[in-house]
């Protein structure tokens, strides 16, 4: 018995794996603690990337979408701290001007031109780098036309401070236009459940729109997460399988006005083909909900998820219906939006519906092999035509009868084929031809008599005189001499 480790997220366990046959009892499932689930319920994938080495600078060449990721509180404290240490640097270069160009000293000399007017200290350089970046202007303070260093000053502050109000708020326009809290109004239901649904086992979870304005284009798509070992000896903990929710017909174009019920028919092609009541006590999966849309009042793309742990889908229950008819309008009841009732499910997985379903139906497998084997034996029949074709025309007649072994050929055929028919014929008819004497049993014994009657007939075609030699025995060993030549003249 070898231990295979299967590891999902941060929780292991230990499957034992036997060879069938060994009479060993099976082994008890493994008490479950808090399960680690890869999606939370409300979205948040639950990863985090570690030891990226010299990767980080790949954040920094993709700034802007860096800044909009963070959170909001560290989104705030970037923009405040940009504002404020651009605005020192500005003012601070104002006041480096002015004070070599001694403007600071002569600031109260009414004949002398500084270049800007008014700035005696870093204060009123500051209020002035507010004035002309804010355009407020109240007109104390303003550059004069002798202080060619002062212009080009001013015309870098202004490009600068564009590109620093574009950027940052940007970056809060953006962070506060994400239509992520668009995904809060988007329900799901908080169990999937598993019943039969138009003859069919189906897995189904419901998904709602609590808003007024639609989602377009609204798709949803499903991932089954379980670990799984190939058969070269690889281990994949988080391998990702497509559930089918209705590609292939469209039904995963959703039209989210009222809660919809999303199924996944459970056949041959899906992951859930060996799924039955039993085993999910022992499997461990977890199914990803996906549900993507255009939000009709912004035109951005809006993505909302969820999970459904093993222990989160309900074998054998149903949605209670939430839509009613109303005077003029259809209600939605979301109270029982995450309602489930239990309906008659049988316990069993799809594959052994379906062996069993085999079992109890009536056999075909051998109408069919009885339909091949006649076609084989018309086939033999054909060949035996086609060889007596071929035979020499003297050979022919000394088999008394040219057709002989196609008859019998056809005989034995059709007692073959009662025999196969016998099991479709009801007990007391079965019963009286398998009594002895029967036309089965004297056809099989006349079978002999008719293989012996060619050389009775060839012997009796003879003249007395050689039937006497012959004796019964072999008819060329007691001929003369010149009788046996004339005899191998005729056969050749």
């Amino acid at each position: 018995m070898s231990a295979l480790r299967r590891k999902l997220g941060d929780e292991y366990q230990v499957v034992s794996t036997s060879a069938s046959g060994a009479g060993l009892p099976p082994p008890r499932a493994a008490p479950r603690g808090k399960r680690q689930r890869f999606v939370d319920k409300n979205g948040r994938c639950n990863v985090q990337h570690g030891n990226l080495g010299g990767e980080t600078s790949r954040y920094l060449s993709d700034l802007f979408t860096t800044l909009v990721d963070l959170k909001w509180r560290w989104n705030l404290f970037i923009f405040i701290l940009t504002y404020t240490v651009a605005w020192l640097f500005m003012a601070s270069m104002w006041w480096v001007i002015a004070y070599m160009r001694g403007d600071l000293n002569k600031a109260h000399d009414d004949s002398y031109t500084p270049c800007v007017a008014n700035v005696y200290n870093f204060p009123s350089a500051f209020l002035f780098f507010i004035e002309t970046e804010a355009t407020i202007g109240y007109g104390y303070r303003y550059i004069t036309d002798k202080c060619p260093e002062g212009i080009i000053l001013f015309l870098f502050q202004s490009i600068l401070g564009s590109i620093v109000d574009a950027f940052l708020i940007g970056c809060m326009f953006i962070k506060m236009s994400q239509p992520k809290k668009r995904a809060e109004t988007l329900m799901f239901s908080e169990h999937a459940a598993i019943s039969m649904r138009d003859g069919k086992l189906t897995l189904m979870f419901r998904v709602g729109n609590l808003r007024n304005s639609h989602m377009v284009s609204a798709q949803i798509r499903c991932k089954l997460l379980k670990s799984r070992q190939t058969p070269e000896g690889e281990f994949l903990p988080l391998d990702q399988l497509e559930l089918d929710v209705g590609f292939s017909t469209g039904a995963d174009q959703l039209f989210l006005v009222s809660p919809l019920t999303i199924c996944h028919v459970i056949d041959a092609k899906s992951p859930f083909y060996d799924l039955s009541q039993r085993s999910m006590q022992t499997e461990q999966f977890e199914i990803v909900v996906i549900l993507e849309g255009i939000v009709e009042t912004t035109g951005m793309t809006c993505q909302a998820r969820t999970s459904y742990t093993e222990d989160e889908v309900l074998w054998g229950h149903r949605f209670f219906p939430v839509i009613s008819l109303e005077e003029g309008f259809f209600k939605v009841d979301y109270s029982q939006f995450h309602a489930t009732f239990e309906v008659p499910t049988p316990p069993y997985s799809v594959k052994e519906q379906e062996e069993m379903l085999l079992m109890s139906s009536p056999l075909i497998a051998p109408a069919v092999s009885d339909s091949k084997e006649r076609n084989n034996s018309v086939e033999c029949l054909d060949g035996l035509d086609d060889v007596g074709t071929k035979l020499p025309s003297k050979l022919q007649k000394i088999t008394g009868r040219e057709d002989f072994p196609k008859k019998l050929l056809r005989m034995s055929s059709t007692t073959s084929e009662k025999a196969y028919s016998m099991g479709d014929l009801p007990m007391k008819l079965q019963r009286i031809s398998s009594v002895p004497g029967n036309s089965e049993e004297k056809l099989v014994s006349k079978t002999p008599k008719m293989l012996s009657d060619p050389m009775s007939q060839s012997v009796a075609e003879l003249p007395p005189k050689l039937q006497k030699l012959s004796g019964g025995g072999r008819l060329e060993g007691n001929l003369p001499p010149k009788l046996r030549k004339m005899n191998s003249d005729r056969f050749t």
